[in-house]
């Protein structure tokens, strides 16, 4: 079935007014309709479809819709069995096409719209595995993963080799896992009850619920206004009580010396972390907040933007 062939790439824009009510609004992000653009690979088996899409906050979706419809001339042609014997080599065919990379090799526009299809291609190879994804990915052979990735500018920090044996030696008690997680489910946190742009109201009628649902992990948009953060932080810590896990994510809003002095302000909360506290590309300013919240017992996580 791997031989099957790609005949065709079809892309929509799907947009939900969610701004309308300020559902995922942030710091940065304050009126955001939550979208996709959503991928569709048609093959000459027509029973035989691959779905994905990649995340958009509304205007925009238009440009990774066109981005998509242009990079489909490197995908229309190709066997699966083409692609996922060389998948580093086709993720880099389109992250790497020597005049669209120019708009953004792994950034921005072009990284969005080869998520959208690579994320396609990952589902058309679950489905003629007839698996969910994950068990595609965790059943599959340590070495053909590890070929799967694009390791260009991350030996530095990860070695195939070094990769390949920690995959290697996590085989050993993968059953295990596997049967925890199925009994268990994965352990996961909510953001749907503190959106910046809720009301104090909704703030408490959302986290009650979220708690009665069993959630244990709360994670809480922040970075507008100083003391509207302390008031809504000091509402939530209370809803939820000192032994469940409050997050907070400020979505880059902050240069890192004003990150730094706000989230001490905050410090009394104790939240885990804070995400995106400044521009995801500047790496030691990362670094220099981390190492001045650490004292605090404050981690600092990474976001979306170094994710992709």
């Amino acid at each position: 079935m791997l031989a099957i062939k790609i005949i065709n790439v079809s892309v929509r824009d799907v947009r939900f007014p969610t701004s309308l009510e300020q559902h995922g609004s942030d710091a940065m992000h304050t009126d955001p309709d939550y979208s996709v653009a959503y991928v569709v690979l048609e093959t000459d088996k027509a029973e035989l479809k691959g779905y994905g899409l990649t995340f958009t906050v509304g205007r925009g979706t238009e440009i990774v819709v066109c981005a998509v419809k242009a990079l489909s001339t490197l995908v229309v042609g190709k066997t699966l069995e083409e692609i996922t014997s060389d998948f580093r080599g086709f993720y880099r065919l389109l992250s790497s096409d020597g005049q669209m990379r120019w708009i953004g090799p792994e950034k921005g526009v072009i990284h969005l719209a080869t998520a959208a299809v690579l994320n396609a291609v990952w589902d058309l190879w679950a489905r003629v595995e007839r698996k969910p994804l994950w068990k595609l990915l965790v059943d599959m052979d340590p070495a053909k993963l590890i070929s799967c990735i694009d390791f260009r500018y991350l030996t530095d920090a990860l070695t195939e080799q070094e990769a390949l044996d920690i995959l290697v030696k996590g085989k050993k008690d993968q059953k295990s896992r596997e049967e925890q997680m199925l009994k268990e489910g994965y352990p996961a946190y909510t953001t749907s009850c503190a959106w910046l742009g809720y009301t104090d109201q909704q703030l408490t009628q959302l986290c009650n619920e979220a708690l009665a649902q069993g959630w244990t992990k709360f994670k809480v948009k922040v970075g507008a206004d100083l003391q509207d953060d302390i008031r809504r932080c000091s509402l939530i810590r209370k809803l939820i009580g000192p032994n469940n896990t409050l997050m907070i994510d400020a979505n880059q809003r902050w240069d890192v010396n004003e990150a730094i002095t706000w989230v001490t302000k905050l410090a009394e909360f104790q939240p885990l972390w804070i995400e995106e506290p400044t521009c995801p590309d500047d790496i030691l300013g990362h670094a220099s907040i981390s190492k001045a919240l650490a004292p605090l017992g404050i981690g600092v996580a990474s976001g979306e933007q170094h994710q992709i």
